[in-house]
């Protein structure tokens, strides 16, 4: 238990401790800054020890009040000598993995359920049973007979798209519950995978037209963390009920979709190589709509993989060599998804503008409209409107 005086003298000794080794190496650490980077983190090594062991130790059951106020035996004779806690714990430490990982299964269920996946299936199995398309005996027909027996046992579309809307934001009225939306989260998402982005193109400038590449001031590291920690502080409380066994469920039949679409019947029925060549032909046969496989596809995969980047503790790391490499995992899905979302017109680049303001609203997976996309507001004749007075 450390008392107040103690608690003084940690930090003072500590600060003179940094001061001394910053004197001693200074002329290393102009020539090689990592070197005084590493030294800084042992310190503070040193100091997260301490108040772990202080936080763990015994304490009295009053949390030291009588010492403060002067009661009893143990009364403190001044103002050095009551006990002095060393804090709480953080807040972003607390959030647990799982939930993050079936929040990112969630989005990758999402851009496969717009690109159309489970309808082209949906419409195979209506076509199946009219006897409209030259299925029979194989393995494709086959599948779309399970596939409508076990329909009664899973969760519906309605429930997919609720779930959505209550942890991602996307689509229309609540979610599922009637919770609310989670609105905030495509532009928390863009801004994280921007700020990772500019980030890195920084780093390559400096690599290229720098004398000193290894000089830390090319990029900072506090604005992908903190872009980083409002996201994950965002999905924190989004990713409770039925969202794991939900995320489950519906990977299960997407796999079970993809494994109709890839059979040799249903290929050959409609001349395609592969399975993605059949959901582009019935989207655009029964649908009339356009294709956005790719960009949707590839926004599910390397979106996904950031979001799983997110639930490891990796965006806690205050050392600059380690957070870099660390971040290097993520660093071209993030310029991939951004590529694709633009694409999509669901995302821009934030070249100037390196901050995003927390009271901006716009529709989660919608553009700000163009100028020449405004509505026209008809003003009223003169003779219509009301007199002066």
């Amino acid at each position: 238990m450390a008392t107040e005086k103690q608690y003084r003298e940690l930090f003072d000794r500590v600060a003179a401790l940094r001061r001394q080794v910053a004197g001693n190496l200074s002329n290393e650490l102009g020539s090689n800054p990592q070197v005084g980077e590493a030294l800084l983190k042992q310190i503070d090594d040193m100091l997260f020890a301490v108040e772990a062991e202080d936080q763990s130790g015994p304490r009295p059951p009053d949390g030291g009040l009588a010492q403060l106020v002067g009661i009893g035996g143990e009364s403190a004779s001044d103002m050095g000598a009551t006990r002095m806690p060393h804090g709480i714990e953080n807040y972003d430490e607390t959030i647990a993995s799982e939930r993050l990982l079936a929040v990112a299964d969630v989005y990758y269920l999402y851009q496969h359920e717009r690109m159309g996946m489970f309808r082209v299936v949906q419409k195979l199995r209506e076509l199946f049973e009219r006897g409209a398309i030259r299925l029979f005996d194989g393995e494709g027909a086959f599948g779309l007979y399970r596939f409508d027996r076990r329909d009664v046992l899973r969760y519906t579309r309605r429930d997919r798209l609720n779930a959505y809307r209550r942890v991602l934001g996307y689509g229309r009225g609540l979610g599922s519950g009637h919770s609310r939306p989670n609105t905030d989260f495509h532009r928390l998402f863009t801004q994280f995978n921007n700020q990772v982005a500019l980030f890195w193109r920084d780093k390559r400038v400096s690599d290229v037209i720098r004398e000193r590449a290894h000089d830390p001031s090319f990029g900072s590291m506090a604005v992908v963390r903190r872009s980083g920690l409002d996201l994950r502080n965002n999905l924190k409380f989004t990713s409770y009920g039925h969202l794991n066994v939900l995320r489950v469920e519906v990977m299960q039949l997407l796999d079970e979709c993809f494994r109709i679409l890839n059979a040799e019947d249903v290929k050959d029925l409609f001349g395609a190589a592969n399975a993605w060549d059949v959901m582009d032909e019935v989207l655009v046969r029964y649908f009339n709509q356009p294709i956005v496989s790719s960009p949707r596809q590839r926004m599910a995969v390397t979106g996904r993989k950031v979001l799983r980047w997110l639930a490891a503790p990796h965006i806690l790391e205050t050392t600059r060599s380690e957070f870099e490499a660390l971040l290097l995992e993520i660093a071209e899905p993030a310029e991939e998804w951004l590529t694709s979302a633009e694409s999509l017109r669901l995302a821009d680049r934030s070249s100037s503008k390196r901050l995003l303001p927390w009271d901006r609203q716009q529709t989660a997976g919608v553009t700000t409209p163009h100028r020449g996309d405004r509505r026209v507001v008809r003003r009223r004749p003169v003779s219509a409107r009301r007199p002066r007075r």
